[in-house]
């Protein structure tokens, strides 16, 4: 019986192993079998399909990037016809390299300009919708007369001081005259049945702004031509750097002011329904993202910078060349080239009956300069070791305090019309004349007057 048990067992033991044997060799054929055989191809046709999804969905980012940089340069470049100038900037560079002639350099180079300075003050403006009133003021303070202050900043480092004070000083009496002028002569020609009117608080408060300015430059002027320093030669540029901080503490001061404190008193007349019975326009939206402003605010600086440098070399020969002097191409010639977009976009609100932002463009950006850009050029001066000084010679200050005296009169009333606009223009006239005849006295003269 045990014998035929353990046969038993080994007879049982055989089956096991016979049926486990088959069963591996049917987990063998069934791994070999069509079916899976036919899975190991479509694995490797799906990682396939993985690749060509992700190749796709890289090609649809690049076409995606592309449209948006293509859309970008559409808005900012090809939708206005005046950057057609920008072609004159390359070509002066070029002229430049070539010819070495210094009058067509300066005369290229300040048409290339014309449309770089609009379009930073249109991506400062994009900028300023994403950041808000505050930062938004700021950016207006500081890139709204760029072009001047990147010419200035040129023209001191080759130690051209009296370009840098003629430049601002004549960037003033172009916002204040012609621009301000050409936009209360154009809006009262299509007004001509009616007054415009506009805040009398934005003007006061500008013009206190402007005649504190007109105080700085006034007594480093007088002090020279009095010799009545205490140290000569160092009093007027102790005098200068002191008033300068605080010119920039009051305009600093005047921006909080404006944004925070009382903005109440900067809100245009039509919109408190005094003027307009018109519903106000919708409110506008950014046409480019923040960050394409971003980008495209230092292509434009660093554009005008390079441009800058050209130009500000070229002034002296292209004075020699076209036979014009230094102070008429300093007061006239270049703040007409900074200031193209602030002219056409005064004139454009004015013929609009929005006389308020007129003002703030025109008398705004004079007192941008006037406070912030003439201080702000005296102390980078003084960083670069340059004699920059609030004395703009008796004749600069005297035609400033005159304009500054003339556009207030004219504002007091808080109305505008075509006769003060003509005034205003031929005002610029009579300065312009005065300046294309007006030479800078040479140190000879000085000593002349001192004995």
């Amino acid at each position: 019986m045990e014998r035929n048990s353990l046969v038993g067992i080994r007879s049982q033991l055989e089956m096991g192993s016979l049926e486990n044997g088959s069963t591996n060799d049917l987990e063998d054929e069934t791994l070999r079998s069509p079916e899976n055989v036919a899975q190991k191809p479509h694995s490797t046709t799906l990682a396939a399909e993985q690749g060509m999804h992700l190749g796709c969905s890289r090609a649809h980012v690049k076409k995606i990037f592309g449209n948006a940089v293509y859309r970008s340069i559409k808005i900012v470049i090809f939708s206005n016809k005046l950057n057609l100038l920008m072609l004159f900037g390359p070509l002066a560079i070029l002229v430049n390299k070539l010819t070495g002639h210094l009058g067509w350099v300066f005369f290229l180079s300040l048409l290339g300009i014309t449309p770089l300075a609009e379009r930073l003050g249109y991506a400062t403006e994009q900028l300023a919708f994403y950041t808000g009133a505050t930062v938004g003021g700021l950016l207006n303070a500081t890139f709204g007369n760029a072009t001047e202050l990147i010419i200035s900043i040129y023209a001191l480092k080759n130690g051209m001081t009296r370009v840098v004070q003629q430049s601002l000083l004549g960037s003033i009496l172009s916002n204040m005259l012609l621009v301000l002028g050409c936009a209360f002569f154009c809006g009262g020609l299509v007004f001509h049945g009616k007054e415009q009117l506009f805040n009398k608080a934005t003007a006061v408060v500008n013009s206190g702004l402007l005649l504190m300015a007109v105080m700085g430059l006034l007594f480093p002027a007088v002090l020279h031509y009095t010799h009545s320093e205490v140290h000569f030669g160092k009093s007027e540029m102790a005098l200068s750097r002191f008033s300068s901080v605080i010119m920039l503490l009051a305009y600093a001061a005047y921006l909080f002011f404006q944004l925070k404190s009382q903005r109440n008193h900067y809100v245009p007349i039509e919109e408190e329904g005094n003027q307009n019975e018109e519903s106000p326009d919708e409110d506008e939206v950014p046409e480019i993202s923040k960050w394409e402003s971003i980008i495209w605010l230092s292509i434009m600086t660093a554009w005008i910078s390079i441009l800058s440098e050209y130009l500000v070399n070229a002034i002296e020969g292209a004075s020699i060349a076209l036979k014009i002097p230094i102070a008429f191409i300093s007061v006239i010639l270049l703040p007409i080239v900074g200031n193209a977009a602030e002219h056409a976009s005064a004139i454009m609100f004015a013929m609009k009956d929005k006389l308020d932002i007129s003002l703030a463009v025109a008398i705004g950006s004079s007192t941008q300069i006037a406070m912030f850009g003439i201080p702000f050029s005296v102390v980078v001066g003084w960083i670069m070791g340059r004699p920059m000084d609030l004395n703009f010679q008796l004749f600069e200050t005297a035609t400033l305090f005159i304009t500054v005296l003339v556009v207030a009169f004219l504002l007091q009333e808080g109305t505008s019309n075509y006769f003060k606009g003509l005034m205003l223009i031929l005002c610029y006239l009579i300065v312009a004349a005065s300046f294309f005849v007006h030479v800078d006295p040479t140190p000879d003269d000085d000593s002349q007057l001192k004995t």
